[in-house]
């Protein structure tokens, strides 16, 4: 009998084009469609017509903890230049028991935006984070 409860979303992996896969959280996994109002002054109906219209798509957090050695993600925050950026397709797949993926997100030109070096705290007993947010051309989602 196949399990139907719900997949936990703490079991996932990215691949991003960077050497670690394993990441603390990734947010910003949405679209959605504008809508475009439209009235013709001699329409009977007074409201407007309700169409879609461009699809947006809201830009990915990675966060992970620092590990010594490793300088991806300011690596790849460096190849921008003026309006170009170094562009990679990633893939966030969410993992079953048995580190199968189940769902995999493909995420298409992505390049990043924005880089959040750790909140450093002398008296802190925490994981030093880091998080690199992502612009992107686009999202499907695939099942196994």
């Amino acid at each position: 009998m196949p399990n139907t409860y719900p997949l936990p979303c703490y079991h996932f992996s990215v691949e991003w084009g960077g050497s670690r896969i394993g990441f603390k959280s990734v947010s910003g996994l949405n679209m959605e469609t504008e809508v475009i109002e439209y009235r013709d002054g001699s329409n009977p109906v007074f409201s407007p017509t309700k169409m879609p219209g461009v699809i947006k798509f809201g830009n990915i957090i990675l966060t992970r903890g620092i590990v010594k050695g490793d300088n991806d993600f300011f690596q790849w925050m460096n190849t921008i230049q003026l309006n170009t950026a170094e562009r990679r397709d990633i893939s966030i797949r969410l993992l079953d028991e048995t580190h199968s993926p189940v769902m995999i997100w493909k995420v298409r030109n992505a390049f990043p935006v924005k880089y959040n070096g750790p909140f450093l705290q002398a008296q802190s007993n925490e994981v030093a984070i880091e998080s690199l947010e992502l612009a992107h051309e686009g999202i499907s989602v695939e099942t196994a």
